[in-house]
């Protein structure tokens, strides 16, 4: 067989998140319990939960921020401790925690993805200026490269912190709401992206509120509530009866809205 070829299939065989039976508890309040999961590369995964159901608690364990108190984690096929160091994994958090009156430009922002693979001194290479400007050029904010990003509308600052975990060339990606708060041109380009993502074998878990999305391009979902409830391929389990027990009885309308990946391609 040509050793393209089997490098390619063994890819996307590759299991990018393995989560078995995984506990989080936080000063003996359990927050999530026996929550397994297994994300293959190539796909993209909508996490979905009320608030406080675990879904911040799961990502935080996924990038190793928490220590599960029971469980294993692996991130293609390694600890998640290697899996950092390696830098496979970035995180896109809802809100980012930066001082936007601090003088810091979009570039500054997106070379940050470049950190992990620098020295001690974090003296950008030429490789690392390449991998940023491709980055920008990819969220479309390469002519806005100078700006401080306290400049940025809150579409603009989302796709400034996309390019950042763009840079940093992680193969697995953890967006926490990555639509909230941005306009149509940036919904559309970010939902644009993941599809390409997916194309490239990058795994993308996306946690949102937004059940229209799920439907739009996830190819899996993840039901939880404090464990995860249900989990497979989105046609199967995006039901009804799934969404009345992750919502406690009360699930929202998932028939509403957009129905395909499509409609952000033909706006």
């Amino acid at each position: 067989m040509n050793p393209i070829v089997k490098t390619q299939i063994q890819e996307k065989a590759l299991l990018r998140i393995q989560a078995d039976q995984v506990c989080v508890d936080y000063n003996g309040m359990v927050a999530l319990y026996d929550a397994s999961l297994n994300l293959k590369s190539g796909s993209i995964c909508g996490l979905v939960g009320m608030n406080g159901a675990g879904k911040s608690t799961f990502f935080k364990a996924l990038m190793g921020f928490v220590r599960p108190s029971r469980g294993k984690i692996r991130i293609n096929g390694v600890s998640v401790t290697n899996a950092q160091k390696q830098q496979y994994v970035a995180y896109v958090p809802q809100n980012e925690g930066i001082d936007y009156s601090f003088p810091v430009s979009v570039w500054d922002v997106v070379m940050m993805g470049r950190y992990g693979s620098m020295n001690i001194f974090r003296i950008p290479r030429e490789s690392d200026r390449r991998a940023v400007i491709h980055a920008l050029e990819r969220v479309d904010l390469l002519n806005l490269r100078g700006r401080p990003i306290g400049a940025l509308s809150g579409g603009q600052r989302k796709r400034a912190f996309l390019a950042r975990a763009i840079a940093q060339r992680a193969s697995v990606l953890l967006l926490d709401e990555p639509f909230s708060g941005v306009d149509v041109p940036t919904e559309k380009l970010m939902a644009e992206l993941f599809l390409q993502f997916r194309q490239e074998g990058r795994t993308i878990l996306i946690s949102t509120h937004d059940l229209n999305h799920v439907r739009d391009f996830c190819d899996f979902v993840v039901l939880i509530n404090k464990t995860v409830l249900a989990y497979g391929e989105t046609t199967e389990v995006f039901t009804s009866e799934n969404l009345n027990k992750t919502f406690g009885g009360i699930p929202p309308n998932p028939l509403a809205g957009r129905t395909s990946a499509k409609d952000f391609q033909n706006e």
